[in-house]
């Protein structure tokens, strides 16, 4: 419990001392331009940061993020499949037959026409 405590708190402690040392570091140079303007590639950024985006773009999103986790998975799987044999084929069977019911919902709600 001790040493729990104590990394916790050297933790802490290592997180207030970078704040405190980026404060100071940055004080300084709070009036001048370059570094009050926003970062976008060298030019000032025409919309808020906060602005909305098209709801069209979030099914484009989620399916991505649906392909992503697939080749995450896989590179793992491809090196316990050695070992496993035809249990891991079964649970990545499972896994990409999950996977492709959402992309084909994808398909059907017309996620990959792009307008």
């Amino acid at each position: 419990m001790l040493s729990v405590l104590a990394s916790a708190s050297a933790a802490f402690g290592s997180v207030l001392v970078a704040v405190f040392l980026a404060r100071g570091w940055r004080a300084g140079k709070k009036g001048l331009w370059p570094f009050r303007a926003p970062f976008l590639g060298g030019g000032i950024s025409e919309t808020h940061a906060w602005s909305r985006f098209h709801a069209r773009y979030y099914p484009m999103t989620l399916v991505f993020v649906a392909f992503e986790m697939e080749m995450m998975f896989m590179y793992p799987w491809a090196v316990v499949f050695v070992e496993e044999g035809m249990t891991a084929f079964a649970d990545m069977g499972v896994f990409l037959g999950l996977l492709s019911l959402g992309i084909l919902y994808a398909w059907r709600e017309g996620a990959f026409r792009w307008q």
